[in-house]
């Protein structure tokens, strides 16, 4: 289990509060205005932003002293993490070892994990070469390769069109329920919320409410969600 414990996250005038869990397998959207702190929050789950106050535990540990690559989850960002200057391969190769020394089983696992999402024979190709689309499915494979119980995920495909995303969240979908992962992510678009995630956390007002479930929040609104619809 996840656990945000009385967390306080400040930066300048900047303030989020936060004190609820997630379990294996939930699947959470987090959503909110513009500088609400989604993004923020995420980032200090992965370890790059500390807090002020509070804990974030995961299985009851303290990751306060937990490097960000050490820590129990994957994130992925809207640029999906890849390496330019790397091959598809190689790129998935990092998430099994920083220094790419890759016994022939891994190379196989790389190659199994590239099939599942749809790129088999596309491990020699650059990023450069890859449509967006296809890079949002590598990234999802490094995470099927990484295997982490938590998989983060910032807006990772927000510039795909309808079609595209919603072929991108099934996508997601399979490789949450291969991993066991609890996924937080974070989205702008209420429909990504609704089509994948059971619970969803609002942000907004300086808080990251607890989650709550999906449909029940979008069926009755409060205010914060009603100003950020527009409703």
């Amino acid at each position: 289990m996840l656990t945000l414990e009385t967390l306080v996250l400040s930066q300048d005038d900047f303030r989020l509060c936060a004190d609820w869990s997630v379990g294996a397998g939930d699947r959470v959207a987090l959503i909110g205005p513009s500088g609400a702190g989604k993004s923020t929050l995420l980032m200090a789950l992965a370890g790059f932003i500390a807090p002020v106050q509070g804990r974030i535990l995961w299985q009851g540990e303290d990751l306060a002293q937990v490097a960000p690559g050490a820590r129990p989850l994957t994130i992925l960002f809207q640029d999906q993490n890849l390496f330019p200057h790397l091959t598809l391969a190689q790129n998935l190769g990092l998430g099994l070892s920083p220094t790419l020394r890759l016994t022939p089983a891994q190379t196989a696992q790389i190659d199994t994990a590239l099939g599942r999402v749809g790129l088999a024979g596309m491990g020699a190709r650059k990023p450069g070469q890859l449509s967006g689309g296809q890079q949002g499915r590598a990234a999802l494979a490094r995470a099927l390769l990484r295997a982490r119980p938590v998989l983060l995920l910032d807006e990772p495909f927000a510039a795909l069109g309808p079609a595209l995303k919603a072929e991108m969240l099934e996508l997601l979908d399979e490789v949450a329920t291969a991993t066991g992962a609890a996924v937080l992510m974070v989205t702008h678009d209420p429909n990504d919320a609704k089509r994948f995630a059971d619970k969803t956390v609002l942000v907004a007002d300086g808080r990251a409410l607890a989650p709550q479930d999906t449909a029940d929040l979008f069926a009755n609104p409060p205010q914060a969600l009603r100003d950020y619809l527009g409703q």
